[in-house]
C-alpha cells in the first residue's frame, strides 16, 4: 500500500470513529462506563463542591450530549465521505476542507475548553487534531499543483 492510500484510509477510519463516538455520546452518555471515561473528567470542572449532580442537571447534560453526539455523527459522516471520495481523488478542495475545518474546530473548541478549565476535553481535542493533522501533513505534496514552467 502506498503512503497516500494509507493516510487516505486513516482519515476515513477517523471519520468512522467519530460516528461511533457520536452515537455513544448521544445515546449512552448517562451510563456507568461513560461516567468513568468521560463525565468523571468533565463534571468536576463545573460541579466542584459536590460528588454528584442533581437530576435536573443530569437531564440537561443528557440533552446537550445528545445534541453534541448528533453533531459528531454528522461531522463523522462528512469526514468519512470526503476522505473516501474527493480526498482519495486528490481534489485540492478536500484537503483544504479538512485543514480549515479541523483547525477552526480545534482553535474554538480547545480555547473554550481551556477557558472553562476542562483540560480533559482540550487533551481529547489534541488527540483528534493530531489524528486528522498527520494525514494532512503527510499528503500535502499530493495536493500541491505544480507551477507552470515559463
Amino acid at each position: 500500500m502506498d503512503k497516500f492510500k494509507f493516510w487516505q484510509i486513516w482519515l476515513f477510519v477517523v471519520g468512522l470513529a467519530i460516528i461511533v463516538f457520536g452515537f455513544v455520546l448521544a445515546f449512552f452518555n448517562q451510563t456507568a462506563v461513560f461516567d468513568l471515561l468521560f463525565n468523571n473528567w468533565i463534571d468536576p470542572a463545573f460541579w466542584i463542591a459536590t460528588t454528584s449532580i442533581g437530576a435536573d442537571v443530569k437531564l440537561f447534560q443528557q440533552w446537550i450530549y445528545g445534541v453534541l453526539g448528533a453533531t459528531c455523527i454528522g461531522w463523522g459522516i462528512f469526514m468519512a465521505f470526503v476522505a473516501h471520495h474527493p480526498f482519495r481523488a486528490k481534489e485540492k478542495w478536500a484537503w483544504n476542507c479538512f485543514a480549515l475545518g479541523i483547525t477552526a474546530w480545534f482553535v474554538a473548541d480547545t480555547g473554550i475548553s481551556l477557558y472553562f478549565g476542562v483540560t480533559f476535553n482540550a487533551a481529547f481535542n489534541l488527540v483528534l487534531f493530531v489524528a486528522v493533522g498527520l494525514p494532512l501533513v503527510f499528503t500535502r505534496k499530493d495536493f500541491v499543483e505544480p507551477k507552470p514552467r515559463i
